[in-house]
C-alpha cells in the first residue's frame, strides 16, 4: 500500500470530523421543507460552499486532471473570457435571484407554477433520467482511483471466498454518503460539504506549495518543450492538435455557462436553500472566488508536473515504476485518468498524501450525498407524487424521500459492476448530462424572463433538446470515431431547442403570463424574503449590480470579485494582441504561468481562510434560526397555490 499510518490517520479523522458535523444536524431537521431545502435558512457561505464541493467531486478532479493533462495551461487562457461572462451572470443574480423568488424546491415545481403539471411530470423524469445515467459513472471513477492511488488488490480472501476489492471500496463510500443524506436531508448535506470544502481548498494549496518547492519551473519548460508542436501545454495559439478538448470545447462551454444556469440538478438542493434571494446571488457571487484554490491553482498547475515527471530524464525512474501498471490498462482514456493520481503516489510526502486521499474521500462523499438527495428528490417530488396526486403526512412524506435515495444508491452499486467506460469523464457528462439541459435552459430562461413563454413551447423545445441528445450518445456508442463529439452535440441541442421555443411561443401564445405573480413581485410580494438595507442606491452602485439590499460588505465583495475579473481581463486582451501580432516563446509563456501560478497561491490562502470563518458564522445563524423556525407543512414541494 502506499499509506503510511500517519495518513489513514488523517484520513479517518477527516470522516469522523464530517459523522461528528453531520450527527449535529439531526434533531434540526423537522420538515419535508427542512430535508429539501434546509429549511431556506443557510447563508451565502454555506451555499457557496456546498454548491461548490458538490461541483468538485472526486470524478470531476479526476476529470480535470484528465483534461489538463492532455492541455495543461493552455485551455486555461482561454478560460479568461469565461470570466466575463460568469462575472455577468452572477453579479446580475441571472436566473438564480429569480428562480428563488418563484419558492419552488425543485426545478420541475417551477415548470409547473410557469407551464403545468404533466410538463413537471415529464420534465421531472427527464432530469431523472439525466441525472442517473450521468451519475452512474461517479462511483466507477472514484472506486478506480482509490484501488489504484492506495495500492489495493483487485481481489481480497474473505471466510474463504476471493471479494471484489473495487465492489467493497464502491460499496463502503456509498455507505458513507447514504448515512450524511438520511441522518438530516440537506440540512446535514450542506454542513457536510462545508466542512469539506474548507479541508478541500487548505490541502490543495499545500499540495500546490510543495510541488512547487520540489520541481522548479526550468524543468517543466525542458518537459513541456517535448510536446507536439501544434499541442502545447503553455501557449494557447499552438493549440491546433488538441482534438477533444480544443477551442470548440471551450466555446461550447462559455455559452453553455450562460444556457445551462441552473440546468443540472444534480445540486439543486443548493439552488432552493438561501434564507434570502438576495443570500442566494451573494453566493453565487462568491463563487467567483471560492473557486480559485480549485479550478485556478491546483486542477491546472498539478498536470503539468504529472506530464513534467512522465516527460522528463530526471525522473526516469517514477516512470518506469508506473508505466507497467499504465500499460495493464487497456482502455486509453482510463490510462489518462490513473497517470496523474499515480504521478502524485510518488511524488507526494508521507501526510500530504494521506491529505489527498482525505480530500478524494471528502470530495467522493460531497458529490453522492448531494446527487442522491436531488435525483431521489426529483423522482419523489416531481414524477411519483404528482402522478399520484396524493397528499402526505410529513412523516410519511420523509420516508418515501429516504427510501428513494436506497433506491438510488442501489443503483449506484448494480451500475458500477456492469458499465464499461470507454469515453474521456467530460466528454460522457456533455453528452448524458445534455439529455435535459439540451433543452431545459431555453424552458428555464424563457420560462423566468420572457412573458410571452408557453407551455407549447416548452414541450417542443424540451423533447427537441431530448432527442438530440440521445441521438448522439447512440452514435459516439456505435461510432467511437464520429467527427462530432459529445460536446458538439450539446452545442447543437443548445442552439436549436431554443429557436423552436421561441418560434412555437410566438405561434401558440394567445396571452402573456402574470411573472409578478410567479416572482412574488408588487402585490405579491414576501417580506421575509427582501431586506431592504437603502430605500434607493446611488446610481453607480446601480450600475455595477447593486440594490437596495446590499450592505457595505456586500459592496465589498463585488468590488473585489470585479477587480480580479477585470484584471485578468486585460492580461487576457493584451496577451492576445501581442501573440497575433508576433511570435512569443514558450520560454516566456511558461514565465508568464509561473507568476500566475505564485498569484492564485496568496489569493487562495486568504481564501482559505475567509471562507471558513464565513461559513462558521452562516452555520451557527443557520442552526439558531432553524431552531425557532415554525414549520409550515403545506410548504412541501407538492402543494401549489393557485390562489
Amino acid at each position: 500500500m502506499n499509506l503510511a499510518v500517519i495518513d489513514w490517520i488523517i484520513v479517518f479523522a477527516m470522516v469522523g470530523i464530517m459523522v461528528w458535523g453531520v450527527l449535529y444536524t439531526k434533531k434540526l431537521m423537522q420538515s419535508v421543507s427542512d430535508f429539501l431545502a434546509a429549511g431556506r435558512t443557510a447563508g451565502r457561505y454555506l451555499i457557496s460552499m456546498s454548491h461548490g464541493m458538490a461541483q468538485l467531486g472526486a470524478i470531476t478532479i479526476i476529470g480535470m486532471l484528465e483534461v489538463n493533462y492532455i492541455s495543461g495551461f493552455s485551455l486555461r487562457w482561454w478560460e479568461f473570457t469565461n470570466g466575463i461572462v460568469i462575472l455577468i451572470i452572477t453579479v446580475s443574480g441571472w436566473v438564480v435571484y429569480r428562480f428563488r423568488q418563484t419558492r419552488a424546491m425543485t426545478m420541475a415545481q417551477f415548470f409547473e407554477m410557469r407551464y403545468s403539471k404533466n410538463f413537471r411530470i415529464f420534465a421531472g423524469f427527464l432530469a431523472f433520467f439525466s441525472g442517473i445515467v450521468n451519475f452512474g459513472l461517479f462511483p466507477i471513477v472514484g472506486a478506480r482511483f482509490f484501488m489504484f492511488f492506495i495500492g489495493l488488490p483487485e481481489t481480497y480472501s474473505f471466510i474463504g471466498l476471493d471479494i471484489s476489492t473495487f465492489s467493497t471500496v464502491v460499496l463502503m463510500l456509498l455507505s458513507i454518503s447514504l448515512f450524511f443524506v438520511f441522518t438530516g436531508g440537506q440540512i446535514s448535506v450542506i454542513i457536510a460539504d462545508f466542512i469539506q470544502g474548507v479541508f478541500v481548498n487548505a490541502v490543495f494549496v499545500a499540495i500546490v506549495v510543495y510541488l512547487i518547492f520540489i520541481i522548479d519551473w526550468n524543468t517543466i519548460y525542458e518537459a513541456i518543450s517535448s510536446a507536439p508542436k501544434d499541442a502545447s501545454l503553455v501557449n494557447p495559439f499552438k493549440t491546433s492538435k488538441v482534438e477533444d478538448f480544443n477551442f470548440w470545447y471551450f466555446l461550447i462551454g462559455m455559452l453553455g455557462i450562460f444556457y445551462g444556469k441552473l440546468s443540472w440538478q444534480g445540486p439543486q438542493g443548493s439552488f432552493t436553500s438561501a434564507r434570502t434571494p438576495h443570500e442566494a446571488k451573494m453566493a453565487e457571487v462568491l463563487g467567483n472566488l471560492r473557486n480559485i484554490p480549485q479550478w485556478s491553482l491546483f486542477l491546472y498547475f498539478v498536470p503539468v508536473v504529472a506530464y513534467t515527471v512522465m516527460h522528463h530524464v530526471d525522473f526516469s525512474s517514477i516512470v518506469s515504476s508506473i508505466q507497467p501498471i499504465l500499460d495493464g490498462v487497456t482502455e486509453e482514456a482510463i490510462k489518462v485518468q490513473l497517470t496523474v493520481p499515480l504521478v502524485l503516489t510518488k511524488l507526494l510526502p508521507v501526510g500530504l498524501i494521506g491529505s489527498f486521499v482525505a480530500v478524494m474521500v471528502a470530495a467522493f462523499i460531497s458529490t453522492h450525498d448531494t446527487y442522491m438527495h436531488s435525483w431521489a428528490s426529483i423522482f419523489i417530488q416531481d414524477v411519483y407524487l404528482p402522478l399520484i396526486g396524493k397528499k402526505l403526512t410529513p412523516e410519511k412524506h420523509i420516508k418515501m424521500l429516504k427510501m428513494s435515495i436506497i433506491g438510488v444508491a442501489v443503483y449506484l452499486f448494480l451500475f458500477s459492476l456492469f458499465f464499461n467506460q470507454t469515453q474521456y469523464i467530460f466528454l460522457f457528462f456533455a453528452i448524458t448530462g445534455s439529455i435535459f439541459i439540451g433543452g431545459s435552459g431555453a424552458v428555464i430562461i424563457g420560462g423566468l424572463y420572457w412573458k410571452k413563454g408557453t407551455t407549447a413551447g416548452a414541450w417542443i423545445s424540451m423533447i427537441w433538446g431530448a432527442t438530440i441528445s440521445v441521438g448522439g450518445l447512440i452514435v459516439n456508442k456505435m461510432y467511437p470515431d464520429f467527427p462530432i463529439n459529445g460536446q458538439m452535440f450539446w452545442g447543437i441541442a443548445m442552439l436549436s431547442s431554443s429557436l423552436i421555443y421561441i418560434g412555437v411561443s410566438l405561434l401558440t401564445g394567445k396571452e402573456d403570463f402574470n411573472l409578478d405573480k410567479l416572482l412574488h413581485r408588487g402585490k405579491y410580494q414576501i417580506k421575509e424574503d427582501i431586506a431592504v438595507i437603502t430605500k434607493e442606491p446611488a446610481k453607480g452602485w446601480k450600475v455595477l449590480g447593486m440594490g437596495k439590499e446590499f450592505t457595505k460588505g456586500d459592496k465589498l465583495i463585488y468590488i473585489v470579485t470585479y477587480s480580479w475579473t477585470f484584471i485578468w481581463t486585460v492580461v487576457f486582451i493584451l496577451g492576445t494582441v501581442f501573440n497575433l501580432t508576433r511570435d512569443v516563446s514558450d520560454s516566456a509563456w511558461t514565465t508568464f504561468w509561473e507568476i500566475f501560478v505564485y498569484i492564485n497561491v496568496f489569493i487562495s490562502a486568504i481564501i482559505v481562510v475567509w471562507f471558513a470563518i464565513g461559513g462558521v458564522i452562516d452555520a451557527k445563524a443557520m442552526f439558531a434560526r432553524l431552531r425557532v423556525l415554525k414549520r409550515d407543512h403545506n410548504d412541501d414541494g407538492i402543494h401549489i397555490n393557485k390562489d
